[in-house]
C-alpha cells in the first residue's frame, strides 16, 4: 500500500488528536477521528469545529468525526493512538480485535503507564501482541496543537524499528508546514516525551515563584541530563535526547505558554492546590500522573533524578513548593555530569 492511499483512524478527539487528524484531512488521507464523546463527536460532525478542545479552528471537510469505534477502525492501514495514556489500556482492549494484523500502529500521547511503569509501546505490546512492536511508530517532538492547527511551521519525529513504517508515517503526516523527521530510538523518543511533561511542571513551579531566567534555563538543562540518566538506563540513544522529542520538547513545554504542564506548575508555585488547578483543566496534564510513573521508574531503576523527585513530592505528597527548590539547591556539590 502506498502511503499517499493510507486509510488512517485517529483515536482520541481532544486537541492534539483533533490537530494531528486535521492534519491528515489537508494532506489528502482518508481520515476518521474517533471522539469518546458522543454529543462532541455529532457537534464537530455537523459544525466541523472542537468546541470543546479546539475552539477557533475549522475542521477540513473531508474529516470523518465519529464515536462509534468500529466504524473509526473499519478497513484502516494505519492507527494513530491520541488517547491519554492512563486509559490507553482501556482502549486497545475495546480496540484490539478491530485493528488488523499489518495494521500501522501510530502512538502520539506521552507519559508512562502508572500501575506498569510502562511507555505505550509495551502496552500495544501487551494488548496486541509483541509483534505489534514491528509496524509501531512514535509520534514525538515540540508542537502544540494550536500552532500545529493555525499551519505555523511545526516539526516532529516519527521513531521505529522498522524504516518503511517510519516512513510511512513520515509521509502520511509532512507539508509545507509540518515536517516530520524518523527516527529508530523509540525508546528514547517515548521517554523524552514522558519525562518532559514532569520538567515542564517543575520549570512552571519556579516561573510561579518568580524565580528568574537564571532558574528556569538551569532547571532545563539539568532536566534534560536527568532524561538522558533515564533514557540511557533503559537502553535508549543519547543523541536522542538533543533531537526533537528531547530537547525540543523540552524546551517548548517548559516555556511556552500553551503548555497545559507548565500551566499546572506555574499556578503551584503561585500557591494554588492541584486539586483547584484540575478542576479548572478541561483537558488532561500527562506531567501529574507520569510525574509518578517515572519517579517510581527511576527508583526502580536506580537512577538518580532529583527534579523528577521534587516534582513528585509537590503534586503527590503536598510538600511546599520553595521548600523543594530550596532542598534542589542545597544538595552536596559535585561535577556536571
Amino acid at each position: 500500500m502506498k502511503s499517499n492511499g493510507e486509510r488512517i483512524a485517529v483515536i482520541g478527539g481532544g486537541s492534539w488528536g483533533t490537530a494531528l487528524a486535521d492534519v491528515l484531512a489537508r494532506n489528502g488521507r482518508d481520515t476518521t477521528l474517533w471522539i469518546f464523546e458522543q454529543d462532541l463527536a455529532a457537534e464537530m460532525a455537523a459544525n466541523r469545529i472542537n468546541t470543546l478542545y479546539l475552539p477557533g479552528f475549522n475542521l477540513h471537510p473531508a474529516l470523518q468525526c465519529t464515536s462509534n469505534l468500529s466504524e473509526a477502525l473499519a478497513d484502516r492501514t494505519m492507527i494513530l493512538l491520541v488517547t491519554p495514556v492512563q486509559v490507553m489500556r482501556t482502549v486497545l482492549s475495546q480496540a484490539a480485535e478491530l485493528i488488523g494484523h499489518d495494521t500501522v500502529i501510530v502512538n502520539a500521547s506521552k507519559g508512562i503507564e502508572l500501575k506498569t511503569l510502562l511507555p505505550v509501546s509495551r502496552i500495544c505490546a501487551e494488548m496486541l501482541g509483541e509483534e505489534s512492536l514491528n509496524r509501531y511508530v512514535a509520534l514525538s517532538g515540540p508542537t502544540f496543537a494550536r500552532e500545529v492547527a493555525a499551519g505555523l511551521p511545526s516539526l516532529i519525529v516519527a521513531a521505529s524499528r522498522n524504516e518503511k513504517c517510519a516512513q510511512r508515517v513520515q509521509s502520511a503526516f509532512s507539508n509545507p508546514t509540518f515536517r516530520a523527521y524518523t527516527n529508530n530510538d523509540v525508546t528514547g523518543v517515548e521517554l523524552g516525551g514522558a519525562v518532559k511533561n514532569v520538567i515542564a511542571i517543575a520549570a512552571g513551579i519556579c516561573d510561579g515563584l518568580g524565580f528568574g531566567h537564571n532558574a528556569r534555563a538551569a532547571l532545563i538543562t539539568r532536566g534534560l541530563a536527568e532524561m538522558n540518566r533515564l533514557g540511557v538506563a533503559m537502553g535508549a540513544q543519547p543523541g536522542t535526547f538533543a533531537g526533537l522529542a528531547g530537547m525540543g520538547d523540552l524546551v517548548l513545554t517548559c516555556t511556552g505558554d500553551l503548555s497545559r504542564n507548565r500551566t499546572v506548575g506555574f499556578k503551584l508555585g503561585q500557591g494554588m492546590r492541584l486539586a483547584e488547578i484540575l478542576a479548572e483543566m478541561h483537558m488532561v496534564a500527562e506531567g501529574v500522573k507520569t510525574a509518578e510513573s517515572v519517579y517510581q521508574l527511576s527508583r526502580s531503576l536506580g537512577v538518580e533524578m532529583p527534579i523528577v523527585e521534587k516534582a513528585f513530592q509537590i503534586l503527590h505528597e503536598d510538600k511546599p513548593a520553595r521548600e523543594a527548590v530550596t532542598e534542589l539547591m542545597a544538595r552536596d556539590l559535585k561535577a556536571e555530569g
